[in-house]
């Protein structure tokens, strides 16, 4: 299980294509980290986000990481729906990002979503961060497009219940969507506890493609962080 495997992660790397996907893919992991962690760094990058998608995102982001030690919260505005045709500032974005941070655990996209925002920001991050340790978390929507996940973080209802609370209270412009709801996002993570035999019965659920044993890193980036904000 996941738990086994965090124990010494230290730096988590967030890469959501819009500003809603962080907290509906692994929002409710990143609240268990910090709260577990104490030294716990995030940084936190959406790659859409303008106007008031832009205010939400921040605003969600500072509480999802109230608790974290430090975090970096960064939010750009490339075109919602346009990601493929904007792939070679996007792929900047990523060399950019590789040579400022070096995270002990990437979450990103479900290689496999049909949202082709999504696919592009799955498969960058594979391209760009390619010794350390990903988990693509997935996105309810009407595409039906969820997978068969093989890694799974059991989560306290307390938790769950609080990811989905503060999405629904901070993303009042996805409200209107038949599928944006407390109980989707609930239901889901009841789903996955079932499925990984939860004694809290809910958890969120991830695709690790590759995941190497054993201690130690196949490469360490020469390049050091630099200073990142306080969580606020």
């Amino acid at each position: 299980m996941i738990q086994c495997l965090l124990n010494d992660v230290k730096t988590v790397l967030c890469l959501g294509a819009h500003s809603d996907d962080i907290e509906i893919g692994c929002g409710g992991t990143i609240l268990k980290l910090a709260e577990e962690h104490e030294d716990l760094t995030v940084w936190w990058v959406v790659f859409t986000g303008g106007g008031q998608r832009r205010a939400e995102a921040r605003a969600s982001a500072q509480l999802f990481l109230k608790k974290a030690a430090r975090s970096k919260v960064i939010i750009k505005q490339f075109r919602d729906g346009f990601f493929p045709f904007e792939g070679d500032a996007i792929k900047k974005l990523f060399e950019k990002l590789k040579g400022q941070v070096r995270p002990d655990l990437v979450f990103t996209h479900y290689r496999d979503d049909r949202h082709q925002d999504h696919r592009i920001i799955s498969d960058l991050t594979w391209n760009t961060f390619r010794d350390h340790l990903i988990l693509e978390y997935e996105i309810p929507k009407y595409d039906g497009d969820l997978g068969i996940p093989n890694v799974f973080m059991r989560l306290e209802e307390e938790i769950c219940r609080k990811k989905a609370e503060y999405i629904c209270r901070f993303f009042q412009t996805q409200a209107n969507k038949h599928w944006f709801s407390a109980d989707t996002f609930l239901g889901l993570m009841r789903l996955r506890g079932v499925e990984c035999a939860s004694r809290t019965k809910y958890a969120e659920a991830f695709h690790g493609r590759k995941l190497v044993l054993g201690k130690g890193q196949a490469h360490q980036m020469e390049a050091e962080p630099p200073p990142v904000e306080q969580a606020t």
